[in-house]
């Protein structure tokens, strides 16, 4: 049997999530959405990962919906469909609350829920001949589960434009949107993602967490005094940690901290 995901972690601790369905463009279905939820857990809790990768196979990012769940679910109740679309918000809440960097390397076609893995991702290097579409209305459906984190990356003026037009873009548009970060021709796509990891992997691992919970607390909030207190906590608590306390006394001592290695 194929195995439609792969994972790897190198020695740096860099785990590198593979999409492997190329000969259906990394469609996804429950099958491949079960697994990628179960992955994340592990690679969540394995202390040795220190960044996630999330990249696919082929010549195409991820189609979205497979052609065949998608024939089942037109069948399914909507009990049914409830329970399947709880698991799609599943993954998309696993990958978008990850506790390390991740980043999604995009070298095709990225279209429904893709551009949804895509958004939850905190950095995305695109090549220049990738492609995004909200493609749900041409079917008489609509991006809900993704929509959160699509509206939080785009904004919603731009998701009125894309949810509703289900019209293609490329990665330049992909960047102005704000979806994509960064956008290289498709042979660098690789030196790109090694090099942000070399940048993250000098980072402390307990601070870069911590941050991505501060933006995410932060951008849902308004700046009143409970926010303040909020932000002013957090900082007091990261200065008083073990990681805190190690990266300001390697910054005066003038050496590496020891979540750098060599």
């Amino acid at each position: 049997m194929t195995n439609y995901l792969l994972t790897n972690i190198d020695d740096s601790g860099v785990a590198t999530l593979t999409m492997n369905r190329p000969e259906v463009h990394n469609a996804f279905d429950d099958s491949l959405i079960a697994m990628m939820i179960t992955e994340l857990k592990r690679l969540e809790s394995d202390r040795r990962v220190r960044l996630l990768i999330l990249a696919a196979s082929g010549k195409s990012f991820s189609a979205g919906a497979d052609l065949g769940w998608m024939r089942r679910m037109a069948e399914y109740s909507r009990t049914e469909n409830l329970n399947d679309a709880l698991q799609l918000a599943e993954l998309m809440k696993r990958l978008d609350r990850f506790p390390k960097p991740t980043i999604a390397l995009v070298q095709g076609a990225a279209y429904g829920g893709g551009v949804g893995l895509v958004a939850c991702c905190d950095m995305v290097i695109a090549s220049n001949k990738a492609s995004f579409c909200l493609s749900e209305v041409k079917l008489g459906l609509i991006p809900a589960v993704i929509s959160p984190y699509v509206v939080s990356a785009i904004g919603a003026r731009n998701a009125r434009r894309y949810f509703l037009s289900a019209e293609r873009f490329g990665a330049q548009e992909g960047q102005r949107l704000n979806l994509v970060h960064e956008v290289v021709e498709p042979e660098a796509l690789e030196a790109r993602a090694v090099s942000y990891c070399a940048l993250l992997l000098k980072n402390s691992p307990a601070a870069m967490a911590a941050a991505k919970e501060l933006v995410a607390a932060v951008a849902r909030g308004s700046v009143d005094e409970t926010m303040i207190l909020d932000t002013a906590q957090r900082i007091a608590d990261t200065r008083a940690s073990a990681e805190g306390r190690e990266g300001l006394a390697a910054f005066f001592e003038k050496r590496q901290p020891d979540w750098v290695e060599g």
